[in-house]
């Protein structure tokens, strides 16, 4: 452990595991159970914001989807559902409560009769817009104690390991 620095949960875990299993390597565990830490704690303060703007996290998914697909900020729910890693059910649930309060709506597809599309509507812009904001400016809030270079590093190890997991 570096000087200056206050133990974390992760470090009395791993305390107690050396005491109980001395003969393991324990780093793996450290990174992965810091990393799980970090989403426990930083889920709460991102559903905080989609809250404020009567959102759960899967409806602010779907919606930041529509609008960075670009105009006319409109998707098939296959390509919505592809992208969100979804199953169908899920979606069509999501989509009829976004629909619902008129943030979403459906439409034919001229390009195939037999599918309908789904685009934001002029609230559903205007909300995702604003809850986007929100949300940009609470990660950095999130973030604001790590200095550039923090960032930078921490990025580049969670790129690298984001690539081998998703190569499989």
């Amino acid at each position: 452990m570096e000087k200056n620095r206050k133990p974390d949960m992760v470090d009395r875990l791993i305390d107690q595991w050396r005491g109980e299993r001395p003969d393991l390597e324990l780093g793996a565990m450290a990174l992965i159970a810091r990393l799980k830490r970090c989403s426990q704690l930083i889920g709460p303060r991102l559903d905080k914001i989609y809250r404020e703007h009567d959102l759960s996290a899967g409806d602010f998914d779907v919606l930041a989807t529509l609008r960075r697909s670009g105009e006319p900020y409109c998707l098939s729910p296959t390509d919505l559902f592809d992208s969100l890693l979804l199953t169908s059910g899920t979606m069509t649930h999501r989509l009829k409560k976004l629909e619902a309060k008129g943030w979403i709506q459906r439409l034919p597809n001229v390009l195939d009769a037999r599918s309908l599309l789904v685009a934001l509507t002029d609230d559903g812009f205007k909300l995702i817009d604003d809850v986007v904001s929100a949300h940009v400016n609470n990660e950095e809030d999130i973030l604001r104690s790590l200095d550039a270079d923090a960032r930078a590093r921490l990025d580049a190890g969670l790129r690298e390991l984001l690539s081998i997991l998703e190569a499989g």
